[in-house]
């Protein structure tokens, strides 16, 4: 149980725990992963004959890893000394863990959620849009990813290396585990009003906001690579229909106003494509997740030469196209131009050279980070 000035609801945690482990048979302990409390948690603890382990670094995440590398069974179950979990009640994790599961997570809202347990923002948008969020993302299990009630195999989740120390090292635990194929399930627990006469430590929108950003700086899929496709593809259908001529729909004309923009909407949707390969490449190297069967074939097809020639050859057609908008120029001694004619050359001739100039230089930065070679 990670713990923060937890002295009105320690005891009756500690105490339910026992129980638990005495009515089961299961031999094991009751660890306090204490973050600094100054309202004589610690006693209470250990008067409760809980083991006190004592974190220096502050957050719920840092709390959780001291507590989990301190803890000496081969199967933990963690959870918030708020007495909104019932630890008398825990032989749906146990049962799941003895049948070979890596990670148990709880399910507050298959096991229910009592009157005054947990805010409506909570209830209603925060947890089901980032756990969708996360299953959506990550195709995870489970549905509830931050439930503070779960189970897990302690090597299995120390070899996932978590580090995040804040809130956040809820999701943490169950992309890593995902990503890293551990098996997973969960069991329906319930949630009652914490029995604490202080507010939470939770601070919903920072939190909120810490989870969301965790879940989308692990998938540059959903960050990156799909919104620059999507920019892409507009990009270049449009900047190809404008290139011929205006376009009117309802009355609304499209000219090279607008041209000009779909344009650059195709550079950064090609930019935003490098970026997710630039960061899942950096994050396989890194270790922070497992390479992936696509990255692997992917890199196995690509080559330096074979992007730079791509990018090259697009870069010198831009200057084709650039060296045309020049000629048309000087076939006019250099004076004025029609601008809707012109700019139908010289935009997509600039974008092309932009593009090849990303292309080249991108395929070497790939290179870099792949010297290792990813196998």
């Amino acid at each position: 149980m990670p713990c923060l000035n937890e002295a009105e609801t320690l005891a009756i945690c500690i105490q339910k725990a026992r129980a638990f482990l005495k009515q089961s048979g299961v031999l094991g302990e009751v660890v306090i992963a204490d973050n600094g409390s100054t309202d004589g948690s610690q006693r209470i603890a250990e008067e409760q004959g809980a083991r006190v382990v004592h974190i220096e670094n502050r957050g719920y995440g840092s709390a959780l890893i001291g507590g989990i590398n301190a803890a000496r069974g081969k199967y933990i179950i963690m959870g918030d000394a708020d007495d909104s979990y019932d630890f008398s009640s825990l032989s749906g994790f146990v049962s799941k863990l003895r049948e070979g599961y890596d990670l148990v997570m709880g399910n507050r809202f298959k096991g229910g959620i009592k009157p005054g347990a947990m805010p409506p923002l909570h209830r209603y948008l925060g947890n089901p849009v980032l756990s969708g969020i996360g299953r959506l993302f990550f195709k995870s299990p489970a549905g509830d990813f931050h439930c503070g009630l779960r189970g897990f195999n302690k090597q299995s989740i120390i070899s996932l290396g978590l580090e995040t120390p804040g809130m956040e090292f809820a999701s943490e635990m169950v992309v890593k585990a995902t990503l890293h194929h551990l098996k997973i399930t969960e069991v329906p627990s319930t949630l009652s009003p914490d029995g604490r006469s202080r507010a939470p430590h939770l601070r919903s929108w920072r939190d909120g906001w810490r989870h969301l950003r965790f879940l989308l700086m692990y998938s540059p899929r959903w960050l990156f690579l799909m919104p620059g496709i999507l920019l892409f593809a507009l990009g270049l259908v449009g900047t190809i229909v404008l290139s011929f001529g205006s376009l009117t729909i309802s009355n609304i004309t499209f000219d090279i106003n607008t041209l000009l923009y779909l344009a650059l909407i195709m550079i950064l949707g090609v930019e935003l494509v490098f970026f997710s390969f630039f960061s899942k490449l950096y994050s396989i190297v890194a270790g922070l997740v497992p390479p992936t069967d696509g990255m692997i074939k992917m890199l196995r097809k690509f080559t330096l030469e074979k992007g730079v020639i791509t990018g090259g050859i697009l870069l010198l057609v831009g200057l084709i196209g650039s060296i045309w908008a020049l000629f048309e120029w000087g076939a006019e001694s250099f004076g004025d131009l029609i601008p809707s004619t012109m700019m139908r050359i010289t935009i997509p001739s600039l974008t092309l050279v932009i593009i090849g100039a990303q292309i080249m230089f991108s395929s070497f930065l790939i290179s870099i980070l792949n010297l290792k070679k990813i196998k």
